[in-house]
């Protein structure tokens, strides 16, 4: 029996090695433009996401409130339980620092494009998908402080999260209440095209991907902790991903959940945000030295949670 190879899997272990020998066409300070390519790319997925999508079929994912609660509550509740139970066992300064960087990554929101896309990958629920993957960000703004001032001495507030917001509802609501609008003139051509709209999304998240990957290999983050420390964080990140996303499975067929909502729950209630986590850095940690730390386990998840779910998302496609 042989083994056949995804090739979008494939194309993923490609995208890394490239982003390795090539990380500076990656950053910030690069003459290409990625960051506004992948930002018009995003917001065409997310426009024909709205051409395909039945006003009826959203206001029904609306209403689901059973995923939406268990979405959410994974996000903001689950995850920071499950790490608060190893606080317990802190010995000293050094581990307390990694327990709190820890702790900052499991406190965040929920990162949006990427599990939209997901899900529509792995044919889950999309309507609920964009419901729950937008109003994270919302909540976060809310309940990430709240949970990170019981652990450290203050946090600034005078940040201004507008400019945030303003983007994301520009980038993300605008183009899909469009394409509901456009839906009676172009979304049988939407539908008739669907497997190259399928081939689209891919090719942003494997964008997405070799900007996460870049900007990690170019700034030396895997250089911060020695060879062993690295590896342990990377245990770390992918056993606090499996829990997750094996428990919200559970709950999920436990509430009797259908397969597209499991999915869902699943692909929405195991993500954090690295564009919030930086933001929200700034605001708890201001200039601390250990900066780099406490963003480390969030820049690992941010990789592993992306091919991870690219895997399992090619995988429930094709089942």
């Amino acid at each position: 029996m042989s083994l056949k190879i995804d090739k979008f899997v494939l194309s993923i272990i490609v995208v890394i090695l490239f982003a390795y020998f090539f990380p500076e066409w990656g950053i910030e300070s690069s003459r290409i433009p990625l960051n506004t390519i992948s930002a018009i790319g995003i917001s065409l997925i997310f426009f024909f996401y709205g051409l395909k999508l039945n006003p009826t079929q959203l206001k029904a994912g609306l209403k689901n409130w059973k995923l939406h609660f268990l979405v959410q509550g994974s996000t903001f509740l689950l995850f920071p339980l499950l790490v608060l139970l190893l606080r317990p066992f802190i010995e000293n300064e050094a581990q307390d620092t990694i327990w709190l960087a820890f702790f900052f990554l499991a406190a965040l929101p929920s990162t949006v494009s990427s599990s939209v896309v997901m899900v529509s990958i792995a044919k889950g629920n999309i309507p609920a998908a964009i419901f729950n993957a937008s109003i994270s960000g919302i909540i976060g703004i809310l309940i990430t402080p709240l949970w990170m001032g019981l652990f450290i001495d203050h946090t600034q507030t005078d940040f201004d999260f507008t400019a945030i917001y303003l983007k994301l509802m520009v980038q993300i609501i605008l183009p899909v209440v469009l394409g509901l609008f456009l839906q009676r003139f172009l979304g049988d051509f939407a539908r008739k095209h669907s497997s190259k709209l399928t081939l689209f999304d891919k090719s942003i998240i494997l964008l997405i991907i070799y900007k996460s990957f870049a900007a990690s290999f170019y700034n030396n983050m895997f250089s911060v902790v020695s060879i062993v420390d690295l590896f342990l964080l990377l245990i770390g990140v992918i056993v606090l991903f499996v829990i997750v996303y094996s428990l919200t499975g559970l709950i999920a067929r436990k509430l009797h959940l259908n397969k597209e909502d499991q999915i869902t729950a699943q692909f929405c209630g195991t993500k954090k945000s690295l564009v919030h986590g930086t933001v929200f850095s700034k605001i708890l940690f201001g200039n601390m030295a250990t900066l780099g730390i406490m963003l480390l386990p969030l820049m690992l998840f941010h990789a592993t949670q992306i091919l991870i779910i690219s895997i399992l998302a090619t995988k429930k496609a094709n089942s």
